[in-house]
């Protein structure tokens, strides 16, 4: 069997996990002042993981550009 392409190097892509470990939680509770020291481990408050999203590009510019790049590139020629 071959190893899936995400799992192979660590550092690979950086995909947002909507599952975050303890150690994580807790971070992100730190950065945001509801988190301190003596806290218990146990019954963490929940923690909203934001998913990013790329816009995708018009069909138009999409177009614009490639016809650009025949222009120059016969242009150059």
């Amino acid at each position: 069997m071959t190893i899936d392409k995400s799992l192979k190097i660590k550092s690979g892509v950086q995909r947002s996990r909507n599952v975050l470990t303890r150690a994580e939680r807790i971070e992100r509770l730190k950065a945001v002042d509801r988190w301190q020291d003596g806290d218990s481990v146990m019954g963490l408050p929940k923690v909203r993981v934001q998913k990013t999203a790329l816009k995708k590009k018009k069909k138009a510019k999409v177009e614009e550009e490639t016809t650009e790049e025949t222009t120059t590139t016969t242009e150059g020629e």
